[in-house]
């Protein structure tokens, strides 16, 4: 898919960004144009500022989305979700950041069958996609401290490149 949006926006290297932006975030185009995060329209000269770019190059970029059946069909459906890590200590809650490599399998299920085997509720799980960020990593939210003994058998997993427990 983002092969496809990449070379559509070839050569253009700032509305790649607006794009590469609003697949982050999950900043929908309507039929008309028009940009939201969820039911709330946004800006272009507050979306162009934060991006440091010009309001124009936002506009364009989300009008030739509306334009364009495929981009459309992909752009008008995105939905933003929270990624509670920052608040999660202020909830009680413990976060495992794991880095490795996001082409390899079995990630997500060696690391949940760790969680499950010790019964560690989880919150929450996002995987970054490794085509949208630099450093994609996996993010899990769980209820409550982490015993010392599940840390200790999640640092011994081999998909993982590193750990961190905050």
């Amino acid at each position: 898919m983002l092969d496809k949006i990449v070379e559509f926006f070839k050569g253009q290297r700032a509305k790649q960004k607006v794009v590469e932006t609003m697949l982050k975030y999950g900043i929908r185009v309507d039929s008309t144009g028009k940009l939201y995060l969820a039911e709330i329209e946004l800006a272009p000269a507050k979306v162009g500022r934060g991006l440091g770019i010009d309001r124009r190059v936002v506009i364009d970029t989300a009008k030739e989305i509306a334009r364009h059946p495929e981009l459309f069909k992909i752009f008008s459906v995105l939905e933003p979700r929270s990624q509670m890590a920052g608040v999660a200590r202020a909830l009680r809650n413990t976060v495992i950041v794991i880095r490795a490599d996001p082409h390899q399998y079995g990630i997500v299920s060696k690391v949940t069958a760790v969680l499950t085997d010790y019964k560690v509720p989880i919150r929450q799980i996002i995987a970054d996609d490794p085509d949208l960020f630099p450093d994609p990593v996996l993010t899990l939210i769980v209820d409550g401290r982490m015993p010392s003994k599940v840390i200790e058998v999640l640092r011994q997993l081999e998909v993982a490149n590193s750990i961190s427990i905050y």
